[in-house]
């Protein structure tokens, strides 16, 4: 069994070492094909050898400190332009950007709301849609969001 508590932790510290900030990680697929994915991010934008140097280094600890008995996956990338918002410094960070979500319920007869970050308390989202509504969310009803890109 993967102790995931101590592998992120682990992740954590090496992340922050390379004076980077760590995205997420998932732990994903079966016994015949394992996946730890590990994106990471920093103000002027990660490069491969920022990738390639994290991989190397968590690699090397996972395999000294026997985290995982099996055969698996790493990869290590940046979050990407849709990357994924879960906590409050992600909102915190992304006020001012397009950004597409989902509430657990709906919300002025809606659950999908894609439009600008305007405001963020640390408990509201307020969101500027395209045709120029304004809506307050509360963060604990958003199931699912990301930032987005205008084509």
């Amino acid at each position: 069994m993967v102790d995931l508590d101590r592998t992120k932790a682990l992740i954590q510290e090496i992340v922050a070492a390379q004076e980077l900030e760590l995205v997420d990680v998932e732990f994903k697929g079966g016994a015949n094909h394992r996946v730890l994915r590990i994106y990471i991010d920093k103000p002027a934008g990660v490069t491969h050898a920022d990738c390639q140097r994290v991989s190397e280094q968590v690699g090397a600890e996972l395999d000294v400190e026997g985290l995982f008995p099996e055969s698996y996956t790493l990869e290590v990338s940046s979050p990407g332009l849709t990357r994924k918002l879960s906590v409050a410094k992600d909102f915190e960070k992304s006020r001012g950007r397009l950004i597409k979500l989902q509430t657990r319920e709906p919300i002025e007869g809606t659950k999908g709301f894609r439009g600008v970050l305007t405001e963020f308390d640390g408990q509201t989202l307020t969101i500027v849609q395209k045709n120029g509504k304004t809506t307050r969310i509360p963060l604990l009803v958003v199931s699912k969001a990301n930032l987005d890109i205008e084509f």
